[in-house]
């Protein structure tokens, strides 16, 4: 089937002719065939979003339907891909049109020429269906990719072989209940804008440990759960992002560069090889999928790279992994689809955006959770998501932001004002929240003692008192104080440097378990209860600020992984030993 174009309009292609084809239908456009996918149907007559650059493209061009979905291969060899917004691999498309993606080249995302090893685990004569496990391949030393029965392909297994084969050969028979043969490959297509099926969703109830204090601490994600981080240029998104990526314990990571710079997708396409998994010591590209869509890459596309995303995920899920997909960033993408909007001549919405906009937002974030998978009934996977919101000047009021915060349930707010200040991660404690905490209640209190959350609420209200303590300092002074007061500000400022403060680029400080995290909260809290203790019984004030052991609290978080639980035992016991002799010189000089 095919039309001829008959306006041209940036991205935006008009062709008519194509009384046969569907709306998400991959259409082929001029000489080059170029990638498009139908977004609207008028008659005969289509509009089409083309994923490539249009110049030189003019009425009367052929174009041709494929009457397929936009769809995604899943199989083995996805793991440590570089893939652009459609799932073409930008490395292979490297080694045959050098820095530059040629126009219409067409490269297919799984390697036809790569074998791997596939192990049945199914049996001929098994009665299987959608999800089940065929067999297994090792993908990486990471990761083992579990061979899954299709969508539509139920049935009794007739043929299954082992071996070397690369994802185009059979590696299994099917008889489906009409008495059809389907024979079955290492890999399937989805089509992106179709969630993948599952049998029930859950609460998610398990926290996602990311070694930031202040995410882990104050502002936990669980697992299967939804997340923005939101804030102005500068305010240290990516970065952020980088860190979840890096260190999240997930099975497997989906990074997804949405119309971003290049020069930060290159930091991550050089870094991430280098960085060793702290959960399994293999090199974090091992596990990890890159989808590259940066800011000079053909804007359509951005549109279609979330979607790509989050389709690879299912699959993983699907498998009984927990996936973390990283959006950087939503607001990219909803410019795309304004852009798109524009060009369609659609009713503008808030600020130009299209009307259905946070339609779409909910439409990527809800498609994260806590699953039991189509296949075994034990088996669970989740898809965590997490975007970054770019919004322009830092205004949260604008649409994309606010659409956001409708739908996800952890609110990183990034500060300008604390990046400026060199504080980061530099999330606002007093603008940010969680609304799993009520969740994850009963892991907290079973894995980490009731002290914990404890510590989390004190932590906060100390952190609130301070703001409040803040404006009468700026009125009339600190001076003006009491000696409790300015000992919750002395308290306020060690969570915030001592604790909430991280570096990236230190090894020892870019990670901390969730174990150090709560031994070293205690010991602050445990310096404001002597604190206070010591101030009742004539403690003098000063002399309190200026421990020696105060001074060890601030550098605890720099000692070794491997020794810090001694190290902090050892600061407890000088801090007791100091703040008695506090008590004592202050007891004397009464």
């Amino acid at each position: 089937m095919s039309g001829k174009v008959i306006k041209v309009s940036g991205p935006l292609v008009v062709a008519d002719g194509l009384s046969d084809a569907n709306v998400a239908d991959v259409v082929r456009v001029g000489e080059q065939h170029l990638v498009g996918e139908i977004l609207n149907m008028t008659g005969d007559s289509a509009s089409i979003q083309v994923y490539e650059e249009t110049s030189g493209l003019g009425p009367g061009a052929v174009v041709e339907t494929t009457g397929y979905p936009l769809s995604v291969e899943l199989g083995p060899g996805m793991l440590e891909g570089i893939y652009d917004g459609i799932q073409r691999p930008l490395t292979e498309i490297r080694k045959l049109s050098g820095d530059t993606i040629a126009r219409g080249i067409s490269v297919p995302a799984l390697s036809r020429e790569k074998t791997w090893e596939f192990v049945p685990t199914a049996k001929e004569g098994d009665v299987l269906k959608a999800g089940d496990f065929l067999g297994t391949v090792q993908e990486t030393s990471a990761i083992e990719h579990r061979i899954m029965v299709p969508v539509g392909a139920d049935g009794t297994l007739k043929e299954i072989r082992g071996g070397m084969f690369n994802v185009d050969e059979v590696i299994a028979k099917i008889e489906k209940e009409d008495g059809t043969i389907r024979e079955l490959t290492m890999a399937q297509k989805w089509p992106v804008r179709v969630a993948r099926p599952y049998v029930k969703k859950f609460v998610p109830e398990i926290p996602l440990s990311t070694g930031q204090r202040i995410i882990d601490t104050l502002f936990p994600l669980a697992k299967g759960g939804t997340a923005a981080v939101p804030g102005p240029f500068g305010s240290g998104k990516t970065v952020v992002q980088h860190q979840l990526a890096k260190w999240s314990d997930v099975d497997i990571v989906i990074y997804i560069g949405c119309g971003e710079r290049g020069n930060e997708m290159t930091d991550v396409l050089n870094e991430f090889p280098e960085l060793i998994d702290p959960h399994n010591g293999e090199p974090l590209m091992k596990r990890t999928v890159l989808i590259a869509n940066t800011s000079d890459m053909p804007v359509a596309a951005r549109e279609a790279s979330i979607y790509t995303g989050i389709t690879i995920a299912e699959y993983f899920r699907d498998m009984g992994y927990d996936v973390a997909v990283i959006a950087d960033s939503t607001s990219r993408w909803a410019e795309a689809l304004r852009e798109m909007s524009g060009r369609l001549e659609e009713m503008p919405g808030e600020e130009g955006y299209p009307a259905y906009l946070t339609s779409r937002i909910a439409q990527f974030y809800e498609r994260a959770g806590v699953v039991q998978t189509i296949g075994s009934e034990e088996r669970r996977g989740s898809i965590t998501a997490i975007g970054a919101v770019s919004p322009p000047g830092g205004d949260l009021s604008e649409p994309v932001s606010q659409g956001t915060m409708r739908i996800v349930k952890v609110f990183w707010s990034l500060d300008s004002s604390l990046a400026y200040a060199r504080h980061f991660p530099a999330i606002n404690w007093l603008t940010s929240y969680s609304l799993y905490t009520g969740n994850l209640l009963p892991w907290y209190d079973e894995n980490m003692g009731k002290s914990f959350v404890k510590n989390r609420e004190r932590a906060m209200s100390i952190l609130q008192e301070e703001a409040s303590l803040n404006e009468i300092v700026r009125l009339v002074g600190r001076d003006s104080l009491g000696a409790q007061d300015q000992l919750t500000l002395e308290t306020a400022k060690m969570i915030r440097e001592d604790f909430l403060q991280q570096n990236a680029f230190m090894d020892v400080d870019s990670y901390s378990e969730l174990k150090r995290q709560a031994m070293l909260l205690a010991i602050i809290l445990k310096y404001d209860d002597l604190g206070r203790d010591a101030l009742a019984k004539g403690a003098d004030m000063n002399a309190l600020f200026s421990l020696p052991a105060r001074e060890q609290i601030g550098r605890a978080k720099y000692v070794s992984a491997e020794e810090y639980e001694e190290a902090y035992q050892k600061i407890d016991a000088q801090m007791n030993d100091e703040i008695a002799k506090a008590i004592a010189a202050g007891g004397e000089e009464l």
